[in-house]
């Protein structure tokens, strides 16, 4: 039987671990910082993760016996967590050995294997108000009738997106969320649009990532961009577009030597006229995982437009780059001046359906007016896309969110139905622990992205966001391995759909920022310059 759970003491756990994550990081100050100390930076943004996806589960755990029970796990877990990573470490971080010993005996009641087990089948309710429950409904609707039922095969044969799961989307304004409603969308700004992007993305991604899930964040970030740098013309012409698949965008923005380090990239595009005379861009270079590439009839691409590379970020611009709808097993494409662009497809392990590809492109000429914020936009780019970018980090926490609740579910259910040794899987408690932690880490993880989602709502939150992507996407890793091992042998058999969240779920910490570098680039260093303030 679980313990009475004690709110009051969870949050006095959160900070103490907030007193020793907030030591480690003066340490980490003094040391040199995140670029000197990889390792403990990586740590302490890891931590740091961990523990405001913990404190927000205070205010849910509040709401009631199941939600109080799955906090204080989740609270529990992530103290154990940040004392594992500083265990043998403590001089780096700056604390005594014995930094966390208060927690000790909180730690020990709520990380007890009965009182997992216990919360083996209590996922939580999500207490949704009512309009968010209603986004939640038809997008679960649309995810169990149209895209469970074709996730399956898309993946096993590395097939395309079907046309009528695109349409379908659109139907229901998937692709509107965050288009402003004066341009034709649904957005009426404030934390709406961010919550309902994120209920509408976890469900979506509960049926399918490749096919569902991230169909929404590649236009989501060109729109993004526009609204926040475009003109006025821009945005009339594009997002009305973008809302109803008129127009489907793909992002380029990585390239083969470049990464996550898209101030050093090479793309160039430089001033010159089209074959009739037209003002314009040429562009040259090569973009590489650019997912969407072939379907989508825009590119969102960043290029550098000022050749002085001494300027790094501050001397690229975004252009949106037409070009058209080619095959998913490559394509080439010419324009009369002889601009050339080239696709390959980069084949994957998971994550199949919209397709990754490298394109190649030469003297490719766009308008004039395809800069997004046309001459006001000269080397604003990597800050328009980073508007984009940042919910994208979002939305990939909500992804995360999704294959880990279908990866929950499914063992839940094998586990119920499979016999070993005479009695149910769901029997044994070694089963039931590892299911009622996933419970805790699925509720805490959606709850976090809930709570960022309102932050951004705000026209905060950036930092969270690289957080929230940060602790859930590696929580992703963890809750589908263990869903597979509880299926056994045929958690390796494409039969079963929990081996497909599995490499689906290996992708989360790669795309959208780098695990390390967000970690050491983004959260580390903010928590650094936080500390010196």
């Amino acid at each position: 039987m679980s313990p009475t759970p004690d709110l009051t003491t969870a949050a006095g756990v959160i900070e103490v671990v907030s007193r020793v994550v907030g030591k480690g990081t003066r340490n980490l100050a003094a040391l040199g910082g995140p670029d000197t100390h990889q390792v403990l930076a990586y740590d302490i943004a890891h931590a740091s993760a961990a523990l405001h996806t913990a404190r927000s589960m205070l205010d849910y755990g509040a709401k009631g016996n199941d939600e109080a029970r799955l906090t204080c796990v989740f609270v529990a877990d992530m103290a154990h967590e940040v004392a594992t990573r500083l265990l043998g470490r403590e001089s780096m971080w700056g604390v005594d050995s014995n930094a966390l010993a208060a927690n000790t005996s909180f730690i020990a009641m709520w990380r007890n294997p009965e009182v997992l087990a216990d919360l083996a089948e209590v996922a939580g309710p999500r207490h949704l108000d009512d309009e968010y429950e209603m986004v939640q409904d038809t997008f679960r609707s649309f995810a169990v009738k149209e895209i469970a039922p074709r996730a399956e095969h898309v993946h096993r044969h590395n097939a395309d997106v079907p046309e009528e799961i695109i349409s379908g989307l659109a139907e229901i304004g998937a692709f509107g969320l965050s288009v402003p409603s004066e341009y034709g969308g649904f957005s009426e700004g404030g934390d709406g649009e961010y919550m309902a992007s994120c209920i509408a993305t976890e469900e979506l991604s509960r049926a399918s990532l490749g096919i569902g899930g991230s169909l929404i964040t590649r236009p989501e970030i060109l729109t993004r961009a526009l609204v926040r740098g475009g003109t006025e013309a821009q945005k009339h012409h594009w997002l009305p577009k973008l809302a109803t698949t008129e127009v489907m965008a793909a992002v380029a923005v990585t390239e083969p030597d470049y990464g996550s380090d898209v101030a050093s990239l090479k793309t160039t595009a430089t001033r010159g006229k089209s074959s009739d005379g037209a003002d314009g861009w040429v562009i040259n270079g090569v973009k590489t995982w650019c997912t969407f590439g072939a379907r989508a009839n825009v590119l969102m691409l960043l290029a550098r437009t000022d050749p002085d590379r001494s300027k790094a970020h501050k001397g690229l611009s975004v252009f949106i780059v037409p070009k058209p709808i080619g095959e998913a097993h490559g394509f080439v494409f010419t324009q009369p001046g002889g601009g050339r662009m080239e696709g390959r497809p980069i084949d994957t392990i998971g994550y199949r359906g919209m397709h990754s590809y490298e394109i190649a492109i030469e003297n490719w000429w766009v308008p004039a007016d395809h800069l997004i914020g046309e001459e006001s936009g000269l080397g604003k780019g990597f800050y328009f896309q980073m508007e984009g970018f940042e919910n994208g980090r979002l939305q990939t926490a909500a992804r995360a969110v999704g294959v880990m609740q279908a990866a929950y579910e499914s063992a839940l259910e094998y586990a119920k139905n499979r016999k070993v040794f005479g009695h149910d899987i769901v029997d044994y408690q070694l089963t039931r622990a590892k299911l009622g932690r996933m419970a805790a880490i699925v509720q805490a993880s959606r709850q976090f992205s809930y709570a960022v989602a309102k932050l951004m709502g705000k026209g905060e939150g950036a930092m969270e966001a690289s957080m929230v992507k940060a602790y859930v996407c590696k929580a992703a890793e963890w809750v589908t391995r263990e869903a597979m091992q509880i299926h056994g042998g045929y958690g390796y058999a494409e039969e079963y759909s929990v081996s497909r969240l599995f490499v689906d779920a290996r992708v989360l910490s790669i795309f959208e920022g780098a695990d390390e570098t967000l970690c050491l680039k983004v959260i580390a260093r903010r928590l650094v310059e936080e500390s010196k303030s």
